[in-house]
């Protein structure tokens, strides 16, 4: 019976664990998503930026170009809020990891009432990591929004 138990009580640590990962795999394609629009709008900026060394822009390359610079920016804020998501779904995961530790070992070793007050406590800063990863993971989608607002009003001009 005693098996049992300690599954029960490693469960809501377990399910936690996966969560975060589910959390941290999409935070890891953003991730790779943002990186590769910031090269090639990098990419895009040097281009315009050789070809106004050889002539005068048009109104419209220049209005691309300041649109460039702008993005950039958004997005190197965007990535800034991804890697925070990521350290914070990971730390948690430590959290929920030590919480089943403690867990075992008071199964293992005997119930002390120091390590019990220790588990909640793990269980209870994981769970904050991992409202502070969704906290920057929000922050990160409106940060998204923004940028595609960007590109749009000087897709407008």
């Amino acid at each position: 019976m005693q098996t049992v138990q300690i599954i029960e009580a490693m469960l809501a640590p377990g399910i936690l664990i996966s969560a975060c990962g589910l959390f941290l795999l999409g935070m890891n394609n953003k991730y790779s998503l943002v990186v590769g629009r910031i090269r090639a709008l990098n990419e895009e900026m040097r281009k315009l930026n050789l070809l106004s060394d050889a002539e005068p822009l048009s109104n419209k390359q220049t209005n691309r170009l300041e649109s460039i610079r702008m993005q950039v920016i958004k997005f190197y804020h965007r990535i800034w809020l991804v890697r925070n998501a990521v350290v914070a779904y990971s730390t948690a995961v430590g959290f929920f990891v030590a919480t089943c530790l403690g867990i075992g070992l008071q199964f293992g070793i005997g119930e002390i009432p120091l390590l019990s007050i220790l588990s909640i406590i793990l269980f209870i800063l994981g769970l904050m990591s991992l409202l502070t990863g969704i906290i920057f993971a929000v922050k990160e989608v409106q940060r998204g929004f923004e940028i595609v607002g960007i590109e749009v009003e000087h897709d407008a001009h």
